[in-house]
């Protein structure tokens, strides 16, 4: 009997509210490290090493796994004050997190391809409708009696986030109007007009030609080396990677839409549930959907205003691993809150 309650003292004592905080923000600091010891490239042909790559993503997928397990863990509970449906949300989007990450990290990693669209888009569009869905039903459950103040810092918020969306998505032809769109095609002109001048002069041809021959021969022998670097990944890949291509803008511009939503929806919750018993864990979830924001909103910058420039492993990437793990620790700190009241209402019942 007494091996048996020490046993169940300890397993209780390991999965405690604390330990389990503790552990969090023990990966989080560990993540922050190897992001910021380890991510500037070795040079720009090589960029970042594979061993960096993949430590990024056991980071990532790691603390997504973990936020599922503990939001699954307030799902199981009758007790949750927000309900169960709500972690039943956060925690299938956790969930879904993490099975995107793995699938694009073997897409990326191991196939070697830089797909617009691959198969862990699917999760990742399944993650935004569920945590949508959640983060709703947690604020129709809560009457929003909020004051003029808090109404304009929402309206505030939500101008601002649509404001940085529209900056990010928006197309060529809205930049070159905005003046916001780079010079590149300046850059061609003047570059082109000294060799326009010197097309009279023959030692100037001559090298000209020589070094066509030289660019010819070189681009000869890289060829095949380009071939196998593309051949690397299944035919079935390669198909699918064509069928899914002309979906990207469409899945890119519901990632921004689904981005600027849960942020409003998160500065809604946080505003209802300020003061409250369980403010704690509504504030660490609207942190962790302000992260989830940024590195998204950063993700789709390096893709579209730096083209050619991104690299998976940057440093702001950093806040996914933020986020999953706010996620966590929302979810812990409202199931320790929501089984010590019913512990102590027992206790005033027996009393």
């Amino acid at each position: 009997m007494s091996s048996t309650s020490e046993k169940s003292s300890t397993s209780s004592s390991l999965l405690s509210a604390q330990t389990l905080v503790i552990a969090g923000i023990v990966w989080a600091v560990m993540a922050l490290l190897f992001f910021l010891l380890f991510s500037v490239p070795l040079s720009a042909e090589e960029g970042l090493p594979l061993w960096y790559s993949i430590g990024t993503y056991i980071f990532e997928c790691g603390a997504y796994l973990g936020a599922a397990l503990v939001c699954f863990r307030n799902w199981q509970s009758p007790h949750m004050v927000s309900g169960r449906n709500v972690w039943l949300g956060i925690g299938l989007g956790m969930l879904f997190y993490f099975i995107a990450g793995v699938l694009f990290g073997i897409w990326e990693l191991y196939f070697g391809l830089d797909p617009d669209v691959s198969p862990a888009d699917a999760f990742y569009l399944g993650s935004y409708v569920v945590l949508i869905g959640g983060m709703v039903v947690a604020v129709t459950s809560k009457r929003l009696n909020l004051d003029i103040w808090q109404w304009g810092l929402l309206a505030g918020i939500a101008a601002f986030g649509i404001a940085v969306a529209i900056w990010v998505a928006a197309p060529d032809s809205w930049r070159t109007q905005l003046g916001m769109a780079p010079a590149a095609t300046q850059e061609v002109v003047t570059e082109s007009e000294p060799a326009t001048t010197a097309t009279g002069r023959a030692p100037a041809l001559e090298n000209s030609s020589k070094l066509q021959v030289k660019a010819a021969a070189t681009d000869a022998a890289s060829a095949p080396e380009e071939e196998e670097a593309e051949i690397k990944a299944p035919g079935w890949v390669m198909a699918l990677d064509k069928q899914l291509a002309p979906y990207a803008y469409a899945i890119n511009l519901f990632y921004i839409v689904g981005d600027v939503f849960l942020l409003i929806i998160a500065t809604a919750l946080l505003l209802a549930f300020w003061g409250g018993r369980f403010s704690q864990s509504w504030r660490m979830i609207a942190a962790a959907t302000f992260s989830l924001y940024i590195g998204d909103m950063y993700f789709k910058w390096r893709d579209t205003q730096a083209e050619g420039t991104y690299q998976s492993g940057s440093l702001l990437e950093i806040f996914f691993v933020f986020s999953a793990i706010l996620f966590g620790i929302g979810a812990i700190l409202e199931h320790d809150i929501s089984t010590r009241s019913r512990q102590s209402r027992r206790s005033r019942r027996a009393a």
